[in-house]
């Protein structure tokens, strides 16, 4: 039931960011290809999910520019995922789901959502409210609110960094395998969830920042945690971290 349309890329070019005399980055250069999930790794402050805002258009950049490969607008084709799932309290769990057309006063598809709910786990809570589910339900419930869009660019910040290590393993694998269709930048400080779940890895360094996006990792994911390729790289990417912030 998933959109199996071509998926646009993401094209950053020259991307500036200054908040007064303070450059955050400058001259950023890189590009996702359609379809594929990139994680993006590098110390706290530096820029990391300003970047992000800048792509989903919530904050403006200095200078630079931001476009799909396709040619068309990103804007109005992007699903945002925050590292809080930001469930409404007072609503069910399907009305959480289907919160976005309600909100923009339109029919809500509940065979779609009645999908997502038995593909994220969660068949039976749809009438559940947000306090009745532990945090790796909450979770799973706003991954398939993020679904229910069918925005073919997936940002997300951090969105599993609450959970614990068993529960966090567990959701990494259904988003990777609900997003496969999906072009997504993944936000995180964990290279080994961002081995696991990425094609490809941007890593960001110290202001003014740059970006390393030399970084491959062998296979599809969701890979292994314990694949060799993955702790390999896992290893190398928390070198390079611990070397950013010396």
């Amino acid at each position: 039931m998933n959109c199996t349309s071509p998926r646009p890329g993401i094209e950053v070019r020259d991307l500036t960011l200054r908040f007064g005399s303070r450059t955050i980055f400058e001259g950023l250069n890189f590009r996702i290809e359609g379809g594929t999930f990139v994680g993006m790794l590098g110390a706290s402050g530096a820029g990391k999910t300003s970047l992000l805002k800048i792509i989903a258009g919530l904050t403006a950049a200095t200078s630079g520019s931001v476009t799909a490969s396709d040619g068309l607008p990103v804007s109005g084709r992007i699903a945002y995922m925050g590292q809080q799932d930001l469930l409404y309290p007072w609503l069910t769990v399907m009305e959480n789901i289907t919160l976005g057309p309600r909100l923009r006063g339109e029919k809500a598809d509940l065979e779609w959502a009645t999908y997502l709910l038995e593909r994220v786990g969660l068949n039976g809570h749809g009438g559940d409210r947000p306090v009745a589910l532990s945090g790796g339900m909450r979770q799973r419930a706003a991954i398939a609110r993020t679904l229910y869009e069918r925005q073919p660019i997936v940002l997300m910040d951090e969105p599993f960094s609450a959970l614990d290590t068993l529960t966090r393993t567990t959701i990494q694998t259904l988003a990777a395998e609900l997003l496969t269709q999906h072009t997504v930048l993944l936000i995180t400080h964990d290279p080994m969830e961002a081995c696991r779940l990425s094609h490809r890895l941007l890593v960001l360094s110290r202001h003014p920042a740059g970006i390393d996006d030399s970084h491959h990792i062998k296979g599809l994911p969701p890979r292994s945690p314990d694949d060799p390729d993955v702790l390999k790289s896992q290893a190398e990417l928390l070198q390079q971290l611990v070397r950013g912030t010396e």
